[in-house]
């Protein structure tokens, strides 16, 4: 198994930025895929972007893409989400989520996730 404990996340205006931070602790950090999810009151579980276990393939959410960065860093055991521009409708709960496999979007695929956390841009 792996624990993810998510941080960094906070209140923001809108054009500004936030760097998410997931800490992974348990098996072997490098042997999972990671991605990030969020989650707006009232709605389901949203891809936002995902990397594979050497960084060498990423993909992002058409809705992020251009403004968000996900990385990793094995060494360290952790994923981060550099998100700037943000917009009022990037307010949500943040979740990092780990899986052996790379290639989906789907929170069903996911078998590892953390506890979240909140994002909140004011307009």
């Amino acid at each position: 198994q792996v624990q993810l404990v998510e941080s960094g996340g906070g209140l923001v205006q809108a054009g500004g930025s936030l760097r998410l931070s997931c800490a992974a602790s348990g098996r072997t950090f490098s042997g999972y895929t990671m991605a990030w999810f969020r989650q707006a009151p009232g709605k389901g579980r949203e891809f936002v972007a995902q990397i594979n276990r050497s960084s060498g393939i990423i993909y992002y959410a058409d809705s992020v893409k251009g403004r968000f960065t996900i990385s990793r860093d094995n060494a360290k055991n952790t994923v981060y989400l550099q998100m700037n521009s943000l917009k009022p409708e990037d307010t949500a709960v943040y979740y990092c989520a780990a899986r052996t496999i790379y290639g989906s979007t789907s929170a069903y695929d996911y078998d590892y996730w953390g506890q979240g956390t909140q994002v909140t841009v004011s307009s």
